[in-house]
């Protein structure tokens, strides 16, 4: 019998770990088994033909808010051309209101109800050996002779049962995301998130994790993200994971984790002051900071110790942070989304992700919608349309600022800009609104720029906006450019200033200056290495403003070199050097 476990990813990069922990936990069964991976972006008509190729018996698909909606259609199309084969969906998203949705879709033979490894290897004795019958298999809604029938649930497993997927290699997963999870569950209550649902929390044994580990140590793979819902919430869990990887870095593996800040102490902190730079990369959930919202989701945040952690956590100048605020909670209208805005980019975040409340299914505010008058979208990813608070007008306006703070600030390529342009700003949240405006004013939202275009972008808004006589803006525009790359191509408002050409390319075939400024590529000609880095001259002291930006930026001829083979771990720009010629 063929079975094939389908994982519809959002991108490309993402990998579907809850089929593979499918796949290796049933190995009884995997010469029956194949994994096929796809993306909501790919054709559906290449999917269903895809799919069809296989031929399976058994066809399982893994389900979230992402996918459904081409899950639905997937399954009736695929039971006309393939009415034998046998249709069973799991995950998040059918593991809640499984029985109407079998009502609607009667092409599914069964849905597996919460976790999956276990159920799925019973339905396997079922299918192929004939072992089992339906109703003992605990954990699954299943259909028999047009009558659904609804199954007890299943006790949780040990997080030592569940198989490690990686022991046989990385194969496949070249430019792709690599899950790990060392526990299960959730020690809070947050009303918006399905992990409350799951009451405790399950850590898988401390010397089984680290083995596992060592295996992403020792392939040097890129980058795992741990998928633990609150990763910190046991310390010495947490503490003892953390020191390991500390302790065998291989000084390029980075590690992702989602954090609760406010339950770190100082014991820690101190400790994560001594990592590596980029061993560790930190998701933390402020969602929002206003107390009558957060008592309404039911979430237990001290924003204010929650401040100081970050805030000693940026002084160790070595981990990525990662802010999260969610716009759509009850009891938070504009105005306070913006002081929740305000509030964490002060925190100066590397990354500020700006998201939209969600309704899932099984979720408390599913429950609650009607109470806190929350309107959503019918169909997943069931995102917010209004509430009592915040308008559908005020979600579009934030919608806009959203794609603001991810082009001019999350991306890094407008660092010292935005810098600049702040400070004629008493709040952040207004700059990124009076962005969001400019655009939707001069029709900029509804096509795709390039990077000059940004930039472009960028000083039309500052002197549209804020002061057409400042030269200033254009060197700290040309110096971000130059931060990213070596530019090929400039806009027709940046000129090249050619008076210094022979004084650089002297500065080139200086090997003390080599010596002293570039050391990693003494072992290059002076000719390649004028095409590795880049030698620029600006007006200003751009780099003494660097280091402080409540500082005026002094008229001051200032050479700059910047090594494109040293770049900052946070922002990717390059490292930037005053130097003489």
């Amino acid at each position: 019998m063929n079975v094939l476990l389908v994982g519809i990813n959002a991108k490309f990069i993402h990998s579907n770990l809850a089929i593979r922990y499918l796949y290796k936990y049933c190995s009884k069964y995997q010469d029956n088994m194949s994994i096929v991976e796809y993306t909501i972006n790919n054709q559906y008509d290449f999917i269903l033909q895809e799919i069809y190729k296989k031929k399976p018996d058994i066809l399982t698909i893994s389900c979230y808010i992402w996918n459904i909606e081409l899950v639905k259609e997937l399954i009736k199309d695929y039971k006309k051309i393939s009415p034998n084969t046998k249709i069973i969906l799991g995950g998040p998203e059918v593991s809640y209101d499984s029985e109407e949705l079998m009502k609607q879709y009667s092409q599914i033979d069964a849905i597996i109800v919460g976790e999956g490894e276990q159920t799925f290897n019973e339905l396997l004795e079922h299918y192929i050996d004939n072992k089992k019958e339906l109703s003992q298999i605990n954990g699954i809604i299943y259909s028999k002779n047009d009558c659904i029938y609804k199954n007890i649930n299943r006790a949780p497993l040990s997080m030592d049962d569940i198989p490690f997927v990686y022991d046989e290699g990385f194969e496949g997963f070249k430019n792709k995301i690599i899950y790990y999870e060392s526990s299960r569950g959730c020690p809070f209550n947050c009303q918006y998130c399905l992990s409350s649902i799951e009451k405790g929390v399950r850590h898988r044994s401390l010397s089984l994790v680290l083995k596992e580990l060592q295996c992403f140590l020792d392939a040097k793979v890129v980058q795992v993200k741990f998928v633990d819902r609150t990763f910190n919430c046991n310390k010495k869990h947490a503490l003892g994971i953390w020191k390991y990887l500390h302790e065998h870095d291989n000084g390029y593996t980075n590690f992702h984790f989602e954090i609760s800040g406010d339950l770190l102490d100082d014991e820690t902190i101190e400790f994560l002051s001594k990592v590596r730079p980029g061993l560790f990369q930190l998701e933390v959930g402020v969602q929002s900071t206003n107390e009558i919202t957060i008592n309404n989701i039911k979430r237990k945040t001290n924003f204010e110790k929650l401040t100081g952690v970050i805030k000693k956590i940026n002084m160790g100048n070595n981990i990525h942070q990662h802010l999260d605020l969610i716009a759509g909670l009850p009891g938070e209208d504009y105005n306070s989304f913006g002081n929740s805005f305000n509030d964490v980019y002060k925190l100066e975040p590397h990354q500020l992700q700006l998201g939209f409340l969600k309704i899932l299914n099984g979720s408390g505010l599913k429950r609650d919608a009607k109470k806190f008058e929350i309107v959503y979208k019918t169909k997943a990813p069931y995102e917010v349309l209004k509430t009592k608070e915040l308008t559908y007008d005020e979600i579009l306006k934030l919608k806009m600022i959203e794609e603001m703070v991810e082009i001019y600030y999350n991306s890094g390529n407008f660092f010292f800009a935005i810098k600049y342009i702040e400070k004629n700003y008493d709040k952040p949240f207004k700059l990124y609104e009076d962005l969001a405006y400019y655009w939707v004013k001069n029709g900029y939202h509804e096509m795709n720029h390039n990077k000059i275009k940004l930039y472009t972008i960028l000083l039309e808004f500052y002197y549209d906006c804020i002061n057409k006589q400042d030269e200033v803006i254009k060197e700290i525009l040309r110096f971000d450019m130059y931060s990213q790359e070596k530019v090929k191509k400039f806009p027709y408002w940046l000129d090249r200033n050619e008076d210094y050409k022979k004084r650089i390319i002297d500065f080139y075939k200086n090997e003390d200056n080599i010596n002293k400024f570039i050391p990693n590529l003494k072992d290059y000609s002076s000719k390649q290495i004028s095409r590795m880095v880049h030698l620029e001259v600006f007006p200003v002291n751009i780099i003494k403003w660097s280091k402080e930006f409540t500082k005026p930026i002094k008229k001051e001829e200032t050479a700059v070199l910047f090594d494109y083979y040293s770049r900052d771990i946070f922002r990717n720009n390059a490292k930037y050097i005053k130097v003489k010629i």
